[in-house]
Protein backbone atom coordinates (compact mmCIF):
# COMPACT_ATOMS: atom_id res chain seq x y z
CA UNK A 1 0.00 0.00 0.00
CA UNK A 2 3.15 2.58 0.65
CA UNK A 3 4.20 1.72 -2.37
CA UNK A 4 1.54 1.90 -4.26
CA UNK A 5 0.16 5.34 -2.62
CA UNK A 6 -1.23 6.56 -5.32
CA UNK A 7 -3.23 4.15 -6.71
CA UNK A 8 -5.54 3.36 -3.72
CA UNK A 9 -7.99 1.38 -5.72
CA UNK A 10 -5.86 -0.34 -7.36
CA UNK A 11 -4.20 -1.27 -3.82
CA UNK A 12 -7.80 -2.84 -2.78
CA UNK A 13 -8.05 -4.83 -6.22
CA UNK A 14 -4.48 -6.50 -5.58
CA UNK A 15 -5.36 -7.62 -2.16
CA UNK A 16 -8.99 -8.70 -3.52
CA UNK A 17 -7.69 -10.72 -6.68
CA UNK A 18 -4.22 -12.07 -3.84
CA UNK A 19 -7.55 -13.38 -1.41
CA UNK A 20 -9.18 -14.89 -4.04
CA UNK A 21 -5.95 -16.56 -5.22
CA UNK A 22 -5.23 -18.05 -2.23
CA UNK A 23 -8.75 -19.09 -1.86
CA UNK A 24 -8.73 -20.64 -5.23
CA UNK A 25 -5.15 -22.42 -4.66
CA UNK A 26 -6.01 -23.59 -0.75
CA UNK A 27 -5.59 -26.95 -2.33
CA UNK A 28 -2.31 -27.08 -3.34
CA UNK A 29 -1.56 -25.80 0.46
CA UNK A 30 0.99 -28.26 2.03
CA UNK A 31 -0.39 -28.64 5.90
CA UNK A 32 3.19 -29.11 7.01
CA UNK A 33 4.59 -26.49 5.21
CA UNK A 34 4.45 -22.50 7.03
CA UNK A 35 1.60 -20.62 6.15
CA UNK A 36 2.79 -17.47 5.80
CA UNK A 37 5.46 -18.47 3.43
CA UNK A 38 3.13 -19.75 0.87
CA UNK A 39 0.38 -16.63 1.41
CA UNK A 40 3.13 -14.68 1.52
CA UNK A 41 4.44 -16.18 -2.33
CA UNK A 42 1.07 -15.63 -3.83
CA UNK A 43 0.65 -12.17 -2.40
CA UNK A 44 4.08 -11.40 -4.53
CA UNK A 45 3.16 -13.10 -7.49
CA UNK A 46 0.04 -11.15 -7.91
CA UNK A 47 1.75 -8.19 -7.18
CA UNK A 48 4.46 -8.73 -10.02
CA UNK A 49 1.92 -9.59 -12.36
CA UNK A 50 -0.27 -6.20 -11.10
CA UNK A 51 3.04 -4.17 -11.78
CA UNK A 52 3.81 -6.03 -15.40
CA UNK A 53 0.41 -5.58 -16.33
CA UNK A 54 0.53 -1.88 -16.00
CA UNK A 55 3.96 -1.35 -17.02
CA UNK A 56 5.26 -0.05 -13.60
CA UNK A 57 8.70 -0.42 -13.87
CA UNK A 58 10.72 2.89 -12.57
CA UNK A 59 9.43 3.21 -9.18
CA UNK A 60 10.98 0.15 -8.61
CA UNK A 61 14.80 0.94 -10.45
CA UNK A 62 13.84 -0.39 -13.85
CA UNK A 63 13.91 -3.69 -12.03
CA UNK A 64 11.01 -6.07 -10.70
CA UNK A 65 13.91 -7.63 -8.74
CA UNK A 66 13.57 -4.54 -6.28
CA UNK A 67 10.09 -5.44 -5.19
CA UNK A 68 12.06 -7.46 -2.51
CA UNK A 69 12.08 -4.40 -0.47
CA UNK A 70 8.12 -4.69 -0.50
CA UNK A 71 8.17 -8.08 1.51
CA UNK A 72 10.94 -7.16 4.07
CA UNK A 73 9.85 -8.93 7.02
CA UNK A 74 8.28 -7.58 9.60
CA UNK A 75 8.46 -8.49 13.76
CA UNK A 76 5.05 -10.30 13.15
CA UNK A 77 6.00 -12.63 9.92
CA UNK A 78 9.51 -13.39 12.37
CA UNK A 79 7.01 -14.61 14.93
CA UNK A 80 4.81 -16.40 12.57
CA UNK A 81 7.98 -18.20 10.86
CA UNK A 82 9.98 -18.85 14.64
CA UNK A 83 6.04 -20.73 15.30
CA UNK A 84 6.01 -22.42 12.06
CA UNK A 85 9.68 -23.88 12.95
CA UNK A 86 9.17 -24.58 16.31
CA UNK A 87 6.14 -26.40 15.49
CA UNK A 88 8.58 -28.59 13.53
CA UNK A 89 10.98 -28.97 15.87
CA UNK A 90 8.47 -30.01 18.73
CA UNK A 91 8.26 -33.29 16.03
CA UNK A 92 11.56 -34.20 16.69
CA UNK A 93 13.20 -36.21 19.50
CA UNK A 94 14.87 -34.18 22.30
CA UNK A 95 18.06 -35.71 21.29
CA UNK A 96 17.93 -34.13 17.73
CA UNK A 97 15.41 -30.87 18.95
CA UNK A 98 17.78 -29.76 21.72
CA UNK A 99 20.88 -30.13 19.96
CA UNK A 100 19.53 -27.54 16.98
CA UNK A 101 17.86 -25.56 19.29
CA UNK A 102 21.20 -24.69 20.61
CA UNK A 103 23.56 -24.44 17.54
CA UNK A 104 21.18 -22.87 15.10
CA UNK A 105 18.66 -20.90 16.59
CA UNK A 106 20.83 -19.82 20.24
CA UNK A 107 23.49 -19.75 18.20
CA UNK A 108 26.12 -21.70 20.71
CA UNK A 109 28.72 -23.65 19.82
CA UNK A 110 29.28 -27.46 19.72
CA UNK A 111 31.39 -27.22 22.74
CA UNK A 112 28.45 -24.85 24.48
CA UNK A 113 25.71 -26.92 24.12
CA UNK A 114 26.89 -30.13 25.21
CA UNK A 115 27.73 -28.11 28.60
CA UNK A 116 23.97 -27.00 28.91
CA UNK A 117 21.97 -30.55 27.50
CA UNK A 118 24.54 -32.75 29.05
CA UNK A 119 25.29 -34.93 26.14
CA UNK A 120 29.00 -35.29 24.58
CA UNK A 121 30.08 -32.80 21.92
CA UNK A 122 29.52 -35.84 19.25
CA UNK A 123 26.06 -36.46 20.30
CA UNK A 124 25.20 -32.51 19.42
CA UNK A 125 26.63 -33.16 16.59
CA UNK A 126 24.77 -36.30 15.61
CA UNK A 127 21.83 -34.89 16.92
CA UNK A 128 22.09 -31.57 14.49
CA UNK A 129 23.18 -33.74 11.62
CA UNK A 130 20.07 -36.35 12.14
CA UNK A 131 17.62 -33.66 13.62
CA UNK A 132 18.22 -31.38 10.46
CA UNK A 133 17.86 -34.37 7.98
CA UNK A 134 14.93 -35.27 9.85
CA UNK A 135 13.51 -31.66 9.42
CA UNK A 136 14.21 -32.07 5.93
CA UNK A 137 12.23 -34.92 5.26
CA UNK A 138 9.46 -33.55 6.44
CA UNK A 139 9.45 -30.17 4.59
CA UNK A 140 10.03 -31.96 1.40
CA UNK A 141 6.69 -34.41 2.71
CA UNK A 142 9.26 -37.56 2.06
Amino acid sequence: MRRLSAMPDDVEDLVQESLLAIHNKRHTYNRTQPLGAWVHAIAKYKLVDFLRGRGIRESFNDSLEDIGELFAYSNVEAAEARRDIMKLLDQLPEKHRMPIIYTKLEGLSVEEAADKSGMSESAIKVGVHRGLKKLSAMVSGK
